[in-house]
């Protein structure tokens, strides 16, 4: 028997549209039978999922920018040697890696800064291949992407002195140095009569300052032994204000010097870090840095005497931030500091003399402040030219307004004496008139000019540089010690008395600080021309501090170069006797003129070698 079976047949058929279709409407009825904030709930959770989603992806685009942006660096390699620089018969220096080892390398023809062997003989230079420079994982910053490119270092080994004088300049550094070991070690300065020591920002300047002249001197123990105490012991993390441009080129300098020439990167690495802290210094409204900088707090206002920075001071600080960018690959330092030369490069001058007072908000010179070469002016004309050679001569207007300032200094300020016609650099007032008076720092200039000219600058500044040298020899032979004031007055009218002189010191300018500006014009001047007249006038001038101002614990600075007997010394050891006048004396006394050579290194103005770049 069959059982009974439907007549149809029964197909079961989802229906995916209307299921869907009735899903939706389920979906967009609850939807709507949501409260509003429960929906806004919703939307902030989708959006912030959408945003860590996009931040997460890899930004391909934006690192090729950075590198882009950074690649000017690629090409900052070191300078080659001027082409037409005949080399000395003796180079008592090596230049070597670190570690001993080395390899030849495509920066320069492997035979610049060769040995001499005492018989005028050359070895080949050795160039030094340095590994990837990784900075400290706390400096990393967001223009610094990735590993930074190979950074190459030429380091350089010193054989010590090399004659009788460099000698007993090196026993004139030891005397002063025992007695800044003995009684002011970690401190700024030493009292050497006193038997103390003196703090003006208590970041141990003088070891610092005094690193790269031990180097250079050969002197090896008391290098390792200050580098020792940079790396333990020295802290910029303290509460404090300090002056930018003194720790710029005292600190900043010292430790980018002793780093190019060690190879050592703790150097680099405190150096970095002091950078960071100076850079609050130029949150201002025009980019014109304040003069004192907190480091600790990393807080930066103008000085307490005032509304405003010194001129001199705010343009004299780009040769080092320049190279701490360069050598760190973190271009925040260069180009903080190259946008000061080029707000002052549009300010106007006055032919191209700049007043010694800049406002830091405004950004605009105090119209009657004193235009001089001397104190709050000087480093102003040296770091146009400096900067112009440290970037490979590739900054025109650099060299313009250097070309500009000497210009307007042989208009307005080059005077002489109605006797003996001693050239000399006057000041203009806040009226405009001539001021027949010369700081001793304006020495420098000599030295400057011939570095310029060496560099293809006109040839008549030569004469000047001639000139000007002549007279600061003066203003120290003509004093009973020997040593010169710190300000010289001129006497510029003929008058009938017969006992007039061309110069004369007041009261209050009669002191000497043991400073450096015309030892330095003097090196440059003997490295340039090959003159030994300029050896000898510096031996004479050692030969003073010598007897002068040597005291049983170093040298002091003294109150009064008119008195030989009464000189009343200061008991102060300023850090610039270690860092420049030492050291130019004995680079000045340097046969082969060849310890450093100035087509590959630049001193800034504290004495500190950097390297020349080729942009």
């Amino acid at each position: 028997m069959f059982s009974q079976r439907p007549d149809y047949v029964s197909l079961n058929v989802n229906d995916g549209a209307t299921s869907t279709k009735s899903s939706s409407r389920s979906i967009w009825r609850q939807w709507n039978q949501l409260s509003r904030f429960q929906r806004n709930i919703f939307y902030f959770t989708v959006i912030t999922i959408l945003i860590v989603i996009i931040y997460l992806l890899p930004n391909k685009n934006a690192n090729s920018a950075v590198r882009v942006e950074e690649s000017d660096y690629d090409n900052a390699k070191i300078a080659q040697p001027h082409p037409d620089k005949n080399p000395a018969p003796e180079v008592p220096k090596k230049i070597v890696e670190q570690d001993g080892k080395s390899e030849q390398d495509d920066i320069g023809d492997g035979n610049d800064g060769a040995v001499g062997d005492g018989a005028g003989k050359e070895n080949n230079a050795e160039v030094i291949d340095e590994p990837d420079f990784q900075p400290e994982a706390n400096h990393v910053e967001d223009d610094q992407i990735g590993e930074p490119p190979q950074h190459k270092l030429q380091t350089l080994k010193f054989d010590g002195p090399q004659n009788e004088r460099q000698e007993t300049v090196i026993k004139a550094f030891k005397h002063s140095w025992n007695g800044y070991k003995t009684f002011a070690w970690g401190h700024d300065n030493v009292k050497p009569i006193s038997r103390g020591y003196h703090n003006w920002f208590g970041l141990g300047l003088t070891i610092v300052d005094a690193l790269d002249t031990m180097y250079i001197m050969g002197l090896h123990e008391e290098f390792e032994e200050a580098k020792s105490w940079v790396q333990k012991t020295l802290s910029f993390d303290h509460n404090g204000d300090v002056n930018l441009f003194e720790v710029t080129i005292r600190v900043l300098g010292g430790l980018l010097a002793a780093y190019h020439l060690s190879g050592d990167k703790m150097f680099l690495n405190k150096a970095i870090d002091l950078g960071d802290r100076m850079l609050p210094a130029f949150s201002t409204r025009s980019g014109v840095p304040f003069s004192d900088v907190n480091l600790g707090e990393r807080n930066a206002h103008a000085p307490k005497w005032g509304p405003d920075s010194t001129t001199s001071e705010i343009t004299s600080i780009q040769l080092e931030f320049r190279d701490l960018s360069r050598s760190s690959r973190q271009p925040r330092f260069e180009r903080t500091a190259s946008k000061v030369s080029e707000h002052v490069h549009r300010l106007k001058k006055y032919d191209g003399l700049v007043p010694i007072f800049i406002n830091a908000n405004t950004g605009l010179f105090r119209e009657n402040a004193v235009i001089t070469l001397g104190a709050r002016g000087d480093s102003y004309y040296e770091y146009l030219l400096k900067q112009w050679i440290q970037t490979g001569k590739t900054i025109d207007y650099l060299k313009d307004d250097y070309l500009l300032g000497i210009d307007g200094t042989l208009k307005h300020l080059v005077n002489r004496t109605a006797g003996k016609k001693f050239l000399f650099i006057s000041e203009l007032t806040a009226a405009r008139a001539m001021k027949p008076k010369m700081d001793h720092l304006t020495c420098y200039l000599s030295g400057t000019l011939a570095l310029g000219v060496h560099f293809a600058m006109p040839k008549k500044h030569m004469d000047l540089a001639t000139d000007l040298l002549r007279t600061c020899y003066e203003t120290y032979v003509t004093q009973p010690t020997c040593l010169a004031p710190e300000i010289t007055y001129f006497n510029i009218h003929k008058s009938n008395d017969e006992n007039q002189k061309d110069m004369y010191v007041k009261a209050n300018d009669a002191h000497n600080l043991l400073r450096p500006e015309f030892i330095e014009s003097l090196y440059y001047m003997w490295y340039f021309t090959g003159n030994r007249t300029y050896q000898d006038w510096g031996w004479q001038i050692f030969e003073a501090f010598e007897k002068y101002t040597k005291v049983e614990h170093g040298y002091t600075s003294i109150g009064d170069v008119r008195n030989v007997v009464n000189r009343q010394p200061r008991d102060i050891t300023e850090s610039f006797w270690f860092a420049e006048t030492l050291k130019y004396l004995y680079l000045l006394f340097d046969d082969s003129r060849q310890l450093i050579d100035l087509d590959r290194w630049i001193f800034n103005s504290e004495g500190h070698p950097l390297p020349i770049y080729d942009s």
